[in-house]
């Protein structure tokens, strides 16, 4: 009878601790949304487009262009960062290059040189380290967060306390559940 009682608590503490779990799986197991496709521009429309518009030395800006053949590289320049060439990725010419540390506070003109002779420009302002930018959530700024999953987005971490929970009193009880069978086969023998 007295085991009848400790299986019975054990599965009402399994249950209290797979109950959060239960409710959390479906929404973890949900498929991620779509990265959003950048709209694309008709092919005369000649752009280029710095983000954030406000950065401080050091930090990665995100540059998003278009000439009338959007499917070769381009230049952009700029005294903030140096002549970089933007690469086609959906419809578009972006690249990411980093403000160089030694950047002066001021405003920068960014220029788009297209293979084809058009051009665009835009500017971009640079603030002193300490100020704040408005540095997007999808662009790092020094680099990736790398260690524990800095790089992995979202998942399954929220689930991590509760499952591992739910793992500890599960073995608890499967150990106390074999130590009672060994001691009953001890005192059989």
């Amino acid at each position: 009878m007295g085991s009848f009682r400790v299986r019975e608590a054990l599965l009402v503490a399994v249950a209290a601790c797979a109950a959060p779990l239960v409710g959390a799986m479906p929404a973890q197991a949900a498929p991620r949304a779509a990265e959003p496709v950048p709209e694309q521009p008709p092919g005369d429309v000649i752009f280029v487009e710095v983000t954030p518009g406000t950065v401080s030395p050091g930090y990665l800006v995100g540059i998003r262009a278009s000439c009338r053949n959007n499917s070769v590289p381009a230049i952009v320049s700029s005294d903030a960062f140096g002549r970089i060439q933007v690469q086609p990725q959906r419809g578009l010419l972006t690249a990411s290059p980093m403000v160089y540390e030694r950047t002066r506070p001021g405003n920068y003109r960014v220029n788009l040189e297209c293979p084809g002779g058009e051009t665009a420009s835009t500017m971009l302002q640079v603030v002193k380290q300490g100020q704040p930018t408005r540095q997007p959530s999808h662009l790092p700024s020094r680099g990736p967060a790398t260690g524990f999953g800095g790089t992995a987005g979202p998942g399954l971490g929220g689930l991590l306390v509760p499952v591992g929970l739910a793992v500890t009193v599960v073995g608890a009880g499967l150990g106390v559940a074999a130590s009672r069978r060994h001691a009953r086969g001890a005192a059989g023998r």
